[in-house]
């Protein structure tokens, strides 16, 4: 039972745009443009109140999460899921794929 409440723990603290639990994000969550954390974004994709890459598109950022979660030799289902969450956050929602 505690490792379910553990994973969706993992799951509520999500970046809003690549997906990376919030809790591995070495600064602790993007910056919003006063100064102060935010509760959805990481510091790779958020900083002063707006995304780092714009013009970064949902095919794209999928790339990019697959390629990360290779390098950290994550299996190709975990690769594939991740990837396959990323329509899913806040940031995504709506978008189309090219």
């Amino acid at each position: 039972m505690k490792k379910w409440i553990r994973q969706l723990e993992l799951e509520r603290n999500r970046c809003q745009s690549c997906g990376m639990p919030l809790q591995f994000d070495p600064e602790g969550g993007g910056t919003e443009a006063d100064g102060s954390h935010s509760s959805c974004y990481c510091s790779y994709c958020y900083a002063g109140g707006q995304f780092r890459e714009p013009e970064l598109a949902l095919d794209a950022m999928q790339h990019r999460v697959r390629q990360l979660m290779r390098q950290r030799n994550a299996p190709w289902y975990v690769r594939a899921y991740m990837a396959h969450r990323v329509p899913t956050l806040a940031r995504w929602r709506g978008c189309k794929k090219r």
